[in-house]
């Protein structure tokens, strides 16, 4: 909010204009609103592991994290082009191969991968799309200074928190929104279905029946999935609901079984088809992925799609998205040591307690080490992980993330962010949903903000032009 000379900055001059306005103890009460409604609402999120119970509510602020429309041009650009390269990727290693030909992406890195589906090479998925949706995550490290941290490839989650965080803050600061021109996120559903949609199969007849495939209630994400089933006009389904009938996916209705054209699957790759995959998945479709094959359904994400999300892949990102565009990344990576390689190996020991440790195929924020916060000990009992299976994992630099206002209990208080947009692919355009979710690290000084790790969220704001 404040630029580093302690005055405001441009794109939240009229907020802070208003906020100066504005009760603290008002501020309180709508805060605790906000909690009364998510609870109220069921917005929830399962965390594995715990004892003492499934669901928690993710910890929202009220405060807006707020972009300009020229800070949000600079973004959209990077993040098309990024989108762009790995989908062109993902073609590429599942057919001809040309990126390993040439030399720029190691073939050990592709042939020893758990994430890469042999079952996918030479399927072509309809329209040529893999990631129908794409949760690209970035940090900011100085004002003009953006990082892209990580990519989310397989089953991004997050978008019905940044939707229902715009609701929750258009419901309790109407005006806000009259005094500031904020570009709209609503008609994300809308935008999924239709991308959803232009990507039916070649055995698609009339309007395209779209179905969200969830894994079940005790899933991390299960409200996510009702919530844009809903929000979509799609039906959400499980396993049990659906069969192979007359060489297509169908799902039992009271009419009987009705064909579905598209299927938003939110379970892993392994779990997808017991005959091709995990034998003992009770989640999936037995038959799928042969329906797919033969152009009777329309898979999104992609089955294979995990190995775009591989943190070792992540640092050739830049060669990646040069081999495909033929231009320089226009949003950078974060440095990155692959520790299956000796020598940085030897460097990251070295630097354990100054650097942040991640497994490759890691997410939730679950199995990393964040060197600077770590004790001795754990610093230590993560070096004998290192050792033992040194390819699983990468390294980065500690950054200096950007950090937002909090409402805290004694008034505003800086904490770090992170930045989620989400994408959605379709062989006749790419949409960038303007702004994205926000995760915020709610204890002071952390910079994990993932919410199985304690963080929160708030409603991220691109001003209008």
């Amino acid at each position: 909010m404040l630029g580093s000379d302690g005055e405001v900055r441009a794109p939240y001059a009229a907020y802070k204009d208003w906020l100066d306005k504005e009760d603290t103890k008002r501020l309180h009460r709508k805060s605790d609103d906000a909690e009364a409604f998510f609870r109220r609402t069921g917005i929830t999120f399962n965390v594995y592991g715990q004892d003492e119970g499934d669901e928690r509510l993710i910890p929202f602020d009220v405060v807006p994290r707020i972009l300009s429309a020229g800070e949000w041009r600079k973004l959209s650009r990077g993040i098309e082009q990024r989108v762009k390269a790995i989908n062109a990727f993902l073609y590429d290693i599942y057919h001809r191969q040309e990126i390993l030909r040439a030399g720029r992406v190691p073939v050990e890195l592709i042939a020893n991968n758990i994430a890469f589906l042999p079952q996918m090479i030479g399927v072509n998925p309809p329209g040529g799309i893999y990631t129908h949706i794409i949760g690209t995550d970035i940090v900011r490290t100085g004002p003009d200074e953006f990082y892209v941290l990580e990519d989310n490839a397989r089953t991004p989650s997050g978008v019905s928190y940044m939707l229902e965080n715009r609701e929750t803050m258009l419901h309790m600061f109407p005006e806000l929104f009259a005094k500031i021109g904020v570009q709209e996120v609503s008609s994300y559903p809308n935008n999924l279905r239709r991308s959803l949609a232009a990507c039916a199969p070649p055995k698609c007849e009339g309007r395209p029946v779209v179905a969200v495939l969830t894994p079940g209630i005790h899933n991390s994400a299960y409200f996510e999935h009702s919530f844009l089933a809903d929000q979509m006009g799609a039906e959400l389904v499980e396993g049990h609901d659906v069969k192979i009938v007359d060489g297509r996916v169908a799902m039992r209705t009271t009419q009987g079984y009705t064909a579905i054209d598209v299927i938003y699957r939110r379970i892993d790759d392994d779990y997808l088809d017991p005959l091709n995959f995990l034998p003992e998945s009770m989640l999936g479709i037995p038959g799928i992925m042969d329906v797919y094959r033969s152009g009777g359904i329309t898979i999104a994400n992609a089955p294979g799609t995990g190995i775009a999300d591989d943190k070792a892949l992540y640092s050739y990102m830049p060669e990646i998205v040069e081999f495909y565009t033929g231009q320089k990344p226009l949003l950078e990576n974060v440095p990155t040591w692959r520790c299956s390689e000796k020598d940085q190996l030897a460097y990251v020991l070295e630097h354990l307690a100054e650097l942040v440790v991640k497994e490759v195929h890691g997410s939730g924020g679950y199995g990393m080490l964040v060197g600077p916060a770590a004790s001795k000990k754990e610093v230590e009992d993560f070096r004998a992980k290192l050792i033992g299976n040194a390819s699983n994992y990468i390294a980065q630099p500690t950054l200096a993330l950007s950090s937002v206002p909090i409402l805290a209990k004694k008034g505003l208080s800086p904490r770090h962010v992170d930045l989620r947009p989400f994408v959605l692919v379709s062989p006749d355009r790419i949409d960038i949903t303007p702004g994205g979710l926000t995760r915020v690290a709610m204890t002071e000084g952390s910079l994990v903000v993932n919410s199985s790790q304690g963080g929160g969220t708030k409603d991220t704001w691109v001003l209008e032009e």
